[in-house]
């Protein structure tokens, strides 16, 4: 029991220690600059979001030509091609129309009972095509950023580490060149996990446990929960990144430099 007790004291120092990192990190001048360049970014429409990830499925932060020279003192790359959207663009228009009472609503009548009518201003709606840029076709002051900084050490019984992981985890895991920026992935469909290949030892540990915990967690199958409430993505994320730094931490592997900066994001 005093075992027990004693890992249990162990992992709320841990997670003591990441709940205060964030404290830190939220509470910091860099935090509060990245919150005000986020806040002068436009939020688009559902129709436009759908619109930026069917020409550009890896746009992050997206803005018009003009904004970003202003708003954020970058430029377009020259030849780049712009993300196509639509902006309002509303016109007016003046009709005829019957005069109604103010106070009853009914249609006013002249001195020879013919309806009054007057000349109203209308607002018609209408679109046009606009073109936006995403962050990576632009050069010049760099965007803050709530940075996760790769893990670069060795860690000792790492082929140790590889074969517990891999033993713990209740799907199958490989190593593979992921073609995109994500370190690795956890697949409820092929009910499988994949770690990109070639990072330090320290950051393909971290991943390990970090999509192990998405297999644990987030996987429907395996968490038949009825009455737990559906998580968004952010939430999955906080989770299995938590899990993994408490983890690594247990063990001796400090991820602090990585997890921090992700979790806050």
């Amino acid at each position: 029991m005093a075992d027990a007790k004693t890992e249990k004291q162990k992992v709320k120092e841990i997670t003591d220690k990441l709940e205060e990192g964030l404290k830190e990190l939220f509470e910091s001048e860099k935090y509060k600059s990245y919150l005000s360049t986020m806040s002068k970014f436009h939020n688009y429409s559902f129709n436009n979001t759908l619109l930026i990830a069917l020409q550009r499925p890896d746009a992050t932060l997206v803005a018009g030509y003009q904004a970003w020279q202003k708003n954020f003192n970058r430029h377009v790359n020259k030849g780049e091609r712009g993300i196509r959207i639509l902006a309002p663009a509303p016109y007016k228009i003046k009709e005829e129309r019957d005069k109604l009472d103010p106070v009853t609503g009914e249609v006013m009548l002249d001195k020879d009972g013919m309806p009054q009518t007057e000349e109203v201003e209308v607002k018609i709606p209408a679109f046009r095509a606009v073109s936006v840029f995403d962050v990576k076709q632009t050069s010049g002051e760099p965007i803050p950023e709530l940075e996760a900084k790769e893990l670069l050490s060795t860690v000792e019984g790492y082929e140790d580490f590889i074969k517990a992981i891999t033993y713990v985890a209740p799907v199958p895991v490989s190593f593979e060149d992921i073609p995109s920026d994500s370190k690795g992935f956890f697949s409820p469909a092929e009910k499988r996990i994949a770690v990109q290949e070639g990072m330090s030892e320290s950051q393909t540990l971290k991943t390990m446990v970090h999509e192990t915990a998405h297999s644990m967690l987030h996987d429907k199958n395996v968490n038949k929960d009825i009455l737990a409430p559906a998580k968004d993505r952010n939430t999955k994320e906080v989770e299995a990144e938590s899990i993994a730094y408490t983890v690594c931490q247990h063990f001796g592997i400090d991820t602090s430099d990585y997890s921090f900066g992700y979790i806050a994001g």
